[in-house]
């Protein structure tokens, strides 16, 4: 079961010519899941050939234009393309209007139905069948949510040999012992689900972060991730210009990180002032050594877990 996150844009404030701005696509199972839409996102989209009409869900961080203002090309490029399939798109306060505004001032023929959900408060944001997103709210300078999508735990792999050794019969009886249930044979020996089936094994778990100063919530929020993907906007040495506009720096991500018991940290929002962020790599492996600065287009696999 595949789990791929593509950074789409990486910049902070305003995009470079090497970086746009914010935007982290997850890949699950054929869906989208859209973290944050910054001006030009459907360009990148474009170019990482990620097609406009599978089943989406978009998750907005935060009301600031580095983060939203893509919203309208993206709608529209949808609906030049044929888009058929509802859009859902989840935000913070404000989204909904940003969304009708859209709608009411752009013209443009819209060949889709739009769902927009405003989060009023921290918690479940979505329940699916296999996974779920939950949000809490981040340290920054207007309100800003921070995303996980946390799958739920896989059944173990069943053993039709070890159930056939057993004498069980294909058939419903299979079955049962594959949901959980214990089964009688008909000469009375009782067989347990764990007699023929593996443990389960753990979902994934990913953790999207973006404007926000260190903050003890997120580290609660984020504990053990497979990947945590935080903001360090400023490198360690404009701490407080970091502090005053409620940005991170590399250190204090990875310092984050490191409480949480993440496996993998993943730096974005990265400011134009840092042609190469090498610098901003090496601070951060400081305090946590499995750290990775995001560049456009990079990819990463959640492997799978096992029991």
């Amino acid at each position: 079961m595949s789990l791929q996150i593509t950074f789409l844009g990486t910049a902070a404030s305003i995009p470079t010519s090497t970086r746009a701005l914010s935007s982290v696509a997850v890949h699950r199972q054929g869906e989208l899941l859209l973290f944050d839409c910054g001006e030009g996102t459907q360009r990148q989209m474009i170019q990482a050939k990620i097609g406009f009409n599978r089943k989406t869900k978009i998750f907005i961080t935060h009301m600031h234009g580095d983060h939203v203002l893509g919203l309208p090309g993206l709608l529209q490029t949808m609906s030049l393309l044929g888009r058929n399939k509802t859009l859902q798109i989840f935000g913070p306060k404000g989204i909904v209007n940003f969304v009708e505004a859209i709608l009411t001032t752009v013209e443009f023929s819209l060949s889709f139905t739009i769902e927009t959900c405003e989060i009023q408060e921290e918690g479940l944001v979505l329940r699916e069948k296999d996974y779920e997103i939950q949000s809490t709210w981040a340290d920054h300078s207007i309100p800003c949510l921070a995303y996980a999508l946390i799958e739920k735990p896989r059944s173990g792999k069943f053993h039709p040999e070890k159930a056939a050794a057993l004498g069980v019969p294909k058939g419903p009886l299979w079955h049962k012992l594959q949901i959980g249930k214990k089964i009688r044979l008909e000469d009375g020996r009782i067989i347990k689900p764990q007699d023929v089936v593996d443990p389960e094994r753990p979902g994934r778990k990913i953790v999207i972060v973006s404007d926000t100063r260190p903050s003890e919530a997120i580290a609660k929020f984020a504990a053990e991730a497979d990947v945590l993907v935080h903001e360090a906007t400023f490198a360690d040495d404009l701490l407080d210009r970091a502090e005053e506009d409620k940005h991170s720096t590399p250190s204090g991500a990875a310092t984050i990180a490191k409480k949480a018991g993440v496996k993998c940290l993943v730096l974005t929002h990265i400011s134009a002032r840092y042609r190469d962020p090498r610098n901003l790599l090496q601070e951060a492996e400081k305090v946590f050594p499995n750290t990775i600065v995001a560049e456009d287009f990079l990819k990463i696999d959640a492997p799978l877990k096992k029991p």
